[in-house]
């Protein structure tokens, strides 16, 4: 069986199209194939900047013979409904075929040429090809119905076997001849078939794979920079986007002056990665090198020195535009660029980003002042430390340059609060560092890299000679950013990125601008998802509720009782998509969710893990099944506690010792939040329980006894509620 080339050539197809595009053409081809009866094997796709090419094994020659049959009316139906069916399908009555009293028209379809189907194909193709974006070109683009693509279509290679496939698209007649390299192989190549495509296009310095591309760029910009001494910054992005600019990639290496490396060498990678599509380059000691590896799409014969010298000067000329913003800058303090805030709406109803800068500087400071962040009375001495029992191991940094920090991040369990005032510098780093997080927005670099908002606020800061602390909180308050991404541990920095998230979610939420569906135009999903990072990675004991109406600003002070709700309820959600990837069950998360009042996420997390535990093991199961029995009684009677004298049966009796007993040894443990001491005090219920369910009629006749026996089972029931709501837990 033959195998089908088909290659469409064009101008440059953006780099950032090219994969989009294999996949579309893959996806179209097959089903105008599978539409038409034409079985398929193994089918390959490539591109390269100026071509999209398509090899399909083992077509046949022809399609198969096809019946179709088309359902008609039932035998006997009246007369309008035979003369309807019969001229929609062109057939007379005598040649319908009956099945189960129903006439069915059955018509044979011959085969077909693979050749003519490909033919039909091709066209249909090209005309339902999904580009981002697409054009028309020539005297035929006055009409809505020429041809769009990407950029001028210039050419179609269809091959079936050793067979042209002849068909036109645009104007454009398919043919059997190519074009090799731009500059190395301008004239035109005669291709034999499928077999022998990516060879000949291969000596004529085309590498239609990108695949292979790909791998090119990638070890040879590695050994381009090993060969000067240096070590390559490893880009994946750059080297997909090299290979798909390029059909014979030859990447050099390349030296800048090295006055340059006085801006931040964020600011330079991002100069020569953005502009220019340049990998950079570390030396011996990992500080960044003033080199960069372009890639040509030539060999040279000078070995690439102009091509070299021409890369350095439109770098230089880059390089000396970040220089000149890094400077102009500088010029002026945080404090002055802050002012420019008030000019930036953030948002119609929320006032500007000097508004949203004021709130976050209060709530900063709150979350100080209210002992949710703090630091320790020595000051140092040691890592951040956790509450006592949290699972978090402690581990993990900021990220940044200056030292990790060294003061625990909350007050231990068991302490009081901070008195108000008490921890007046970590509050007053915390408010400076809030009300300068933003200020770099409107400096001239991230106006021209918004990639660094942020990062550069802590270079500006350090320049000025701010705290280390307030310029590590303006660098790191946007983090975590993804999932990937590091959480902040250092108090200011800490209480900054909290207050910068909860006052996203909390105004967005009172202006009624709540996520919905797959919509959240305002992030908000990821907000939160930050918070919990940020309070559960560091065991930040956090009151969300208090937290959602805390230091209010203008112009947001509509936060009520019921919004701090729907935000709790929204915690809710999110911690059960964050939890589900550890292996947490989220119907654990609703069952203490529900017992209502509960907005500690420590806490909260503490109290799933020990009943996740606990539900896992014997007694759990089992006490879980006498919770859901007692449950189903209780409510099917709709039981009001009803004081009637009775003397208890033996396993009565039982079950009220072992409440008695088992009731205070569980408050205390929730008391002391020693989770899973609460659950073993309710694990001694299991035996009880299932005792009385055994020996004891619930529903007597006797109504003093009834009565009495539906009381127990509401304090079983009520003592059960002190750890989790287990009617929301599943099984």
């Amino acid at each position: 069986m033959p195998d089908f080339l088909l290659e469409l050539r064009s101008e440059e197809i953006p780099a950032r199209m090219q994969a989009g595009a294999r996949a579309s053409l893959d996806k179209l081809f097959r089903e105008q194939m599978t539409a038409a009866g034409v079985s398929l094997g193994a089918v390959t796709v490539y591109s390269t900047p100026r071509r999209l090419a398509l090899i399909a094994r083992d077509l046949p020659l022809a399609t198969a013979a096809v019946s179709e049959e088309l359902k008609g009316p039932k035998v006997g139906a009246p007369p309008q409904a035979l003369e309807g069916f019969l001229r929609k399908t062109g057939l007379t009555e005598d040649q319908l075929v009956e099945r189960g009293g129903v006439l069915f028209a059955v018509t044979e379809k011959p085969g077909r040429a693979t050749k003519d189907v490909l033919a039909e194909a091709i066209p249909a193709i090209c005309r339902a090809f999904p580009w981002p974006k697409s054009m028309r070109w020539g005297a035929a683009s006055i009409s809505t119905e020429s041809l769009r693509w990407v950029r001028p279509l210039s050419g179609i290679v269809a091959i079936l076997g050793d067979e042209p496939v002849d068909c036109e698209v645009g104007g454009i007649r398919s043919g059997t001849a190519t074009l090799g390299h731009r500059f190395h192989h301008p004239g035109a190549i005669t291709i034999g078939g499928a077999a022998d495509y990516v060879d000949k296009l291969r000596a004529a310095h085309v590498l239609v794979d990108h695949a292979e591309r790909e791998g090119m760029v990638r070890e040879q910009a590695r050994a381009a920079a090993a060969k000067a001494g240096l070590t390559l910054v490893e880009d994946e992005g750059l080297v997909v986007e090299n290979a798909g600019l390029t059909e014979w990639p030859v990447p050099l290496l390349g030296r800048f002056d090295e006055a340059y490396l006085e801006v931040p060498p964020e600011t330079i990678q991002l100069t020569a990665r953005t502009n220019q599509k340049y990998f950079i380059c570390r030396d011996a000691q990992g500080q960044l090198a003033n080199a960069f590896v372009c890639t040509a799409n030539i060999v040279a014969t000078d070995g690439g020195a102009a091509i070299v010298a021409g890369n350095r000067k439109v770098l230089a000329a880059r390089l000396s535009d970040a220089r000149f913003f890094w400077e102009q800058d500088r010029k002026t303090p945080l404090s002055v660029h802050a002012e420019k805030l008030a000019r930036i709406t953030f948002h119609e109803k929320l006032g500007t980003v000097a508004d949203k800068v004021e709130r976050v500087a209060k709530l900063a400071r709150w979350l100080v002042e209210s002992g949710v962040v703090v630091s320790s009375p020595e000051r140092g001495g040691g890592p951040a430390q956790l509450v006592e029992g949290h699972p978090h191991d402690g581990a993990g940094a900021s990220g940044t340059a200056s030292a990790p920090p060294t003061v625990p991040l909350h007050r231990p369990a068991d302490g009081p609060p901070p008195r108000a005032g008490e921890d007046a510098s970590l509050a007053d780093l915390a408010e400076q560092a809030a009300r300068l997080c933003k200020a770099d927005l409107v400096t001239e670099m991230v106006g021209e890299f918004p990639e660094l908002q942020g990062l550069m606020g802590g270079y500006y800061a350090r320049a000025e000679d701010l705290p280390d602390a307030v310029a590590d909180a303006i660098r790191d308050h946007y983090k975590p950013v993804g999932q990937g991404d590091e959480v902040p541990t250092a108090p200011v920095t800490v209480a900054v990125a909290l207050a910068d998230k909860l006052d996203t979610l909390r105004s967005f939420f009172a202006i009624d601008e709540k996520p919905t569906g797959s919509k959240d135009p305002f992030a908000l999903r990821r907000a939160a998802l930050g918070i919990i990072r940020i309070v559960t990675e560091n065991g930040l004991r956090l009151p969300l509720i208090q937290a959602a109406t805390a230091a209010q600003a203008e112009p947001v002070e509509a936060h009520t009782p019921a919004l701090a709700q729907e935000l709790l309820a929204f915690f809710a959600d999110r911690l059960k998509v964050q939890q589900k990837e550890a292996g947490v069950r989220h119907d654990l998360i609703d069952a203490v969710f529900a017992l209502g009042g509960e907005d500690d996420l420590v806490r909260l997390l503490a109290r799933v893990h020990a009943l996740q535990a606990f539900v896992g093991t014997e007694d759990g199961a089992n006490l879980l099944a006498g919770y859901k029995r007692a449950a189903n009684i209780l409510k099917k009677e709709e039981w009001q506690s009803a004081a009637l004298s009775y003397t208890p049966e033996p396993e009565e009796k039982a079950l009220i010792d072992a409440l008695d007993s088992a009731s205070p040894r569980a408050d205390a443990a929730l008391a002391a939040e020693n989770f899973a001491g609460a659950m073993a005090a309710l694990a001694t219920l299991r035996g009880p329980i299932d005792a009385f369910f055994d020996k004891v009629t619930v529903n007597d006749a006797d109504p003093a006894k009834r009565a009495a026996r539906l009381d127990l089972l509401e304090q079983f029931r009520a003592a059960v509620h002190k750890v989790a709501d287990f009617s929301r837990i599943e099984g």
